[in-house]
């Protein structure tokens, strides 16, 4: 059962959206992106208030992802990608992604800073960090 409504469409842009922002780090890398992607729809609190469906936090603006840009983002999503969005729509969470809704890439090997977005840090996969509210602010989370 789908922790949260979406269509044939917003499938398909959740798979590609994660190819583009982590297909260097593997399925589970994408996973991740993917629990980002979910958190912001369920959440109702700081930026993501209005952002209810895939669709519109995909392309929320200001505040959505640099992967809509990418050539990687334009091209049809595999089966295998569209059966990651489905885990990931379907309720699958992964450590340090968890509760997060914020991540990014520091440049080559730097640290991850503490806090994005005034959120603390949960965790680093790979190339990617993780940021989650605080206890309290979205309560959908916690």
């Amino acid at each position: 059962m789908p922790i949260i409504k979406y269509t044939s469409n917003e499938l398909s842009l959740l798979a590609r959206l994660m190819r583009a922002e982590a297909i260097g780090e593997g399925n589970l890398g994408m996973l991740m992106v993917g629990n980002v992607v979910v958190n912001r729809a369920i959440s109702n609190c700081l930026t993501f208030k209005s952002t209810r469906t895939l669709y519109s936090v995909i392309y929320q603006n200001p505040g959505g992802f640099n992967g809509i840009k990418s050539q990687l983002f334009q091209a049809s999503p595999t089966n295998n990608e569209l059966k990651l969005a489905k885990r990931v729509v379907d309720g699958e969470y992964y450590y340090p992604a968890t509760n997060a809704l914020w991540f990014y890439a520091p440049s080559g090997t730097n640290s991850c800073v503490s806090y994005w977005y005034d959120q603390k840090l949960t965790g680093r996969y790979r190339s990617h960090c993780f940021y989650e509210p605080y206890p309290g602010i979205c309560p959908e989370l916690h």
